[in-house]
């Protein structure tokens, strides 16, 4: 890639349906990447949005079309509210993740909804987007995406865990990176704190003060899906997950208190003592599941300040974009399983 400095808009929705994260960034490349976060913020859901994007996994093909289609208008507005906001001026591109809808390599296919055309015509930039679908095409998991920007901008870090409506982490082995899902994470937490009239379980305060259901735990560590290191969708919480916790009919509480432990369980298997982690996404701010992480696996934990919490995602698909829009390889098989690294993701000119 050339020397010089490129100024991108990075968007990212997770599962866990937060809202949508926005950040204006600048890549300056030399040997090695430097990037600086300029300005980003978080643009939360409305009740009408939060229900449509959560329900589209039951929607019919007709719905679907044109929910893609008004997600990516809603998208597109909300870049011209960002730019308008944070008076920017100077932009390359948009580097847009979309939101998730269904997620099923194995089959052969993922969706994430966010329309790039229509994307790209709302706010009159240059969009790049969709890059899961050549991954999966190319035999791949068309996911974990994440690590090649850990591989580039954090490579000091041992392991790069990301905590959000799942757990997943990355690191070196051999001159690899190797990644993978770990378990469901906030988007379960989140679905029972909802159940007490909670948006999350703030600090992991309520898991804390609640018992752990031993039966339940080691059925959540038993289940299937934890023999193979394959990407996650919300298909594995709707079909396998949530059936085994509701079969168990407890508290809200209880679940959440057992679920954070399965979730540290997860992680602590695959970290290694006295490791040094790099811990993003929301779950960095749950701190009673920091605590059971430390106790479990012994290792340093590193939570970097709160905008690298929140918009770690945001910016590495900015980077994603960048290595797409310079041809450069923005997937490696080592990490998704494709039949080769290759540079994905579709680019909208306005």
């Amino acid at each position: 890639m050339k020397n010089g400095s490129w100024y991108i808009i990075g968007l990212m929705s997770g599962t866990s349906l937060d809202g949508l994260d926005i950040a204006y960034i600048k890549f300056t490349n030399s040997d090695y990447f430097f990037y600086e976060i300029i300005y980003a913020t978080t643009l939360p859901y409305s009740t009408k949005w939060k229900t449509e994007l959560k329900n589209a996994y039951h929607a019919s093909a007709v719905e679907i079309t044109k929910l893609n289609s008004d997600y990516g208008r809603f998208l597109g507005e909300s870049v011209l509210t960002f730019m308008s906001q944070f008076a920017i001026e100077k932009v390359d591109f948009v580097a847009s993740h979309g939101q998730t809808i269904f997620h099923n390599p194995n089959e052969g296919y993922t969706l994430q909804i966010g329309n790039g055309a229509t994307l790209a015509a709302t706010c009159r930039q240059k969009v790049i987007c969709d890059f899961r679908t050549q991954d999966v095409a190319l035999g791949g998991q068309g996911a974990p995406l994440v690590p090649i920007g850990d591989r580039i901008l954090f490579s000091q870090y041992d392991y790069c865990i990301n905590i959000g409506g799942f757990a997943n982490i990355s690191l070196e082995h051999q001159s690899e990176r190797l990644a993978f899902d770990i378990c469901p994470a906030n988007i379960v937490l989140n679905t029972f704190a909802e159940k007490l009239g909670k948006a999350y379980d703030e600090n992991g305060n309520i898991a804390k003060n609640a018992s752990l259901h031993e039966g339940l735990l080691v059925q959540l560590n038993n289940m299937d899906f934890y023999q193979n290191r394959k990407s996650m969708g919300f298909e594995i919480v709707q079909n396998q997950v949530l059936p085994l916790i509701d079969s168990f009919h407890l508290s809200p509480e209880i679940i959440l208190r057992t679920y954070t432990e399965h979730i540290a369980i997860q992680i602590a298997k695959h970290i290694q003592t006295n490791a040094q982690v790099l811990i993003t996404g929301g779950g960095a701010l749950n701190q009673f599941l920091m605590h059971r992480i430390h106790e479990l696996a012994q290792v340093r934990l590193v939570i970097p300040d709160r905008q690298l919490i929140d918009f770690k995602e945001a910016l590495i698909f900015g980077l994603l974009g960048l290595l797409r829009n310079e041809g450069e390889i923005n997937c490696l098989k080592s990490v998704t399983g494709a039949s080769q690294n290759h540079s994905s993701g579709v680019v909208y000119n306005p």
